[in-house]
């Protein structure tokens, strides 16, 4: 039997972790086995690798370096809780996966595709989500949430407004190119309105999978 894989995507603050423990209750209530994950981390190794990535202390770290970062974190995310789960049949639940890289990397940080859909490929050895959940916000709209949470910033959340810009404008280019798979949403709305939304595109998959 093979699971289902399911990816939350968005800027920062846009709502994704939220969403994501919503659906993870939705789904346990109803007896689904269920991994929750994130990226990066979600592994020993993984989770050291996020450190180094989101530690404000760390600005001097390189757009190529923070890439191949995010990959190494990927690919050991992959074959150590990822491809197990789904191999068992388990519903997994992803907060980013590689088209965050392709997002941040590629339309914020300038990197090219060709160089990153390469890095991807062998970090995930070709396993792309069957559902991309993407929570739409205005980087304004999500500055706000941040400033709002009175906590510091991470290396990321630290970026300029323009480089959300173009990281948000990425991801509806990356929705736009792949209808089938993306759900986009718009993270203004009420909490409880887009989980019932995202409860309602998921259950379709599941039914159609059995």
């Amino acid at each position: 039997m093979t699971g289902t894989f399911v990816v939350f995507e968005g800027i920062d603050c846009s709502g994704k972790s939220t969403q994501l423990q919503l659906l993870l209750n939705y789904l346990g209530g109803r007896g689904y086995p269920v991994l929750n994950t994130r990226e990066p981390g979600g592994t020993r190794i993984g989770e050291l690798l996020r450190h180094i990535l989101l530690d404000p202390a760390n600005g001097e770290l390189q757009p190529k370096t923070e890439a191949f970062l995010y990959a190494a974190a990927r690919a050991q995310h992959v074959a150590e809780k990822i491809k197990p789960a789904l191999d068992a049949g388990k519903v997994v639940l992803c907060d980013r996966f590689y088209h965050s890289t392709l997002a941040y990397q590629g339309w914020g940080r300038g990197i090219g595709h060709e160089l990153l859909a390469g890095l991807n490929s062998l970090a995930t050895g070709g396993l792309s989500p069957d559902l991309v959940i993407l929570l739409d916000l205005p980087p304004e709209e999500a500055l706000l949430r941040l400033n709002k949470k009175g906590r510091r910033a991470d290396r990321l959340e630290a970026e300029t407004l323009l480089f959300f810009q173009r990281v948000r404008e990425g991801y509806l280019v990356l929705a736009r190119e792949e209808p089938p798979r993306f759900k986009v949403y718009d993270a203004r709305l009420p909490v409880d309105t887009i989980n019932r939304d995202i409860c309602s595109a998921l259950e379709g998959i599941l039914r159609a999978g059995v």
